[in-house]
């Protein structure tokens, strides 16, 4: 189970103190009614959370001054960031989502699939850089053998026994499950037993079965997500949580997405963090068959984090964002938003230019502990479950002058969706 501090509720402070008068004032008034209900403590109704994801102007302001002082009451002026690398094991893949562009058929030039000895080497090498954490995910190959998964926990276990693994999808547990013909708790107990110490909360794109067999027919469907994801919290195991936004989805299925999410961490308490996931668009078969808008626009990526702060306030603690989808810029506004978490290093890039290293990306430390004080937030390194590590109060920043304004990153130094460490 997650550690007590990502369970603990958030205290709900009174209204005169969360934002200016003129701000909910100038908002429509069942948008003002809606951000009152959440300051109350009150659980939202689907339709209060529909019209917050739909708010402009007055409205979106309104809710992200509000998600913002949410934030504060919740986890304070600290933006924490973990020490981590990111290793793709494989990206041979046979699941075809429309959405991705990192999957690549057995026989493509490029593909390329990682032994445990060298899963071991790359995790080796962010342990002596400083890592606390691996995560670990990779494509479906069709001959996978349903203990590797297992394997690879025990071999970096046994060179690195301190090291926290943050490992395979529910997509790749389902996958592992039927491989091996295991029950899925039996399956789930023998991955934490070999060294699991949490689950991303990917594969999760939005939650609903309609909208999954647009992005990809042969993802996992929702019921079968969620018996994953609530089976880990009840062994132990806590996960992340996410959504893709930008594609082929309406406010609404946001709506329904993080409610669901709500749902669970009230019965379960699992959920460590929840992670807005920017659709990018250019390379991916779904967007130039006609089928998806081009990724989420400028106000959409602060509405998603700030809408996801006020639905899940009480719930979630830690909103984080992805900087190699949204960029730095982009990042930093959203955490006036609602956001908290600066997400981790990633490390691929800067240790090896080996196959399917280009798709990843690394920021150092120090660089995010000044892209934090840029914005007057105290930097905090974190473990994957939340503990404070250490609080750099008064480390003088390298990097000034960043700007906290929406600007998304270059594509081609994005990350293709599934692969961040999430």
């Amino acid at each position: 189970m997650a550690s007590p501090e990502t369970r603990t509720a958030a205290p709900h402070p009174a209204p005169g103190a969360l934002v200016p008068g003129e701000l909910l004032a100038a908002a429509r008034p069942e948008v003002r009614e809606a951000l009152e209900a959440a300051i109350a403590g009150r659980e939202l109704s689907f339709d209060q959370g529909l019209h917050l994801a739909t708010s402009e102007g007055p409205d979106l302001q309104a809710l992200i001054a509000v998600a913002d002082q949410f934030r504060r009451a919740t986890v304070g002026d600290v933006v924490t960031y973990v020490v981590n690398r990111n290793i793709n094991f494989t990206n041979v893949c046979f699941v075809g989502c429309s959405f991705c562009g990192f999957g690549h058929g057995p026989n493509a030039p490029d593909a390329y699939s990682h032994s445990p000895e060298e899963i071991v080497r790359r995790a080796r090498e962010a342990w002596e850089r400083g890592a606390t954490e691996v995560c670990i995910q990779g494509g479906l190959p069709r001959d996978l053998d349903g203990f590797f998964y297992r394997d690879v926990l025990r071999a970096i276990k046994r060179a690195l026994p301190a090291m926290h693994i943050h490992a395979f999808s529910p997509m790749e547990i389902a996958y592992g499950i039927e491989k091996t013909g295991m029950p899925l708790r039996d399956y789930l107990r023998m991955l934490k037993d070999e060294g699991l110490g949490s689950i991303p909360g990917t594969a999760a794109e939005i939650l609903d079965d309609r909208i999954r067999k647009e992005l990809s027919p042969n993802k996992l469907p929702v019921k079968l997500w969620v018996e994953i994801i609530t089976t880990a919290h009840e062994t132990g195991i806590p996960t992340t949580s996410t959504m893709m936004y930008g594609h082929v989805e309406e406010p609404a299925d946001w709506v329904r997405h993080i409610q669901l999410l709500r749902g669970i961490q009230k019965r379960t308490g699992g959920f460590t963090e929840f992670v807005p996931l920017g659709f990018i668009h250019e390379k991916t078969r779904l967007f130039k068959r006609g089928h998806a808008r081009p990724g989420a626009a400028r106000d959409e990526h602060l509405r998603v984090h700030a809408l996801a702060r006020v639905l899940l306030h009480g719930a979630i603690r830690n909103i984080q964002v992805s900087w190699v989808k949204l960029g730095f810029p982009g990042s930093l506004a959203c955490f006036a938003a609602g956001a908290n978490d600066f997400s981790g290093t990633l490390m691929e890039e800067s240790i090896s230019k080996a196959a399917g290293a280009t798709h990843g990306e690394y920021v150092a430390p120090e660089e995010l502990r000044a892209l934090i004080r840029s914005i007057g937030r105290i930097p905090a390194e974190r473990t994957t479950t939340y503990n404070i590590r250490q609080r750099f109060d008064q480390e003088p920043s390298a990097v000034a002058g960043v700007p906290a304004r929406l600007q998304l990153a270059p594509v081609d130094k994005h990350v293709p969706y599934g692969e961040g460490s999430y």
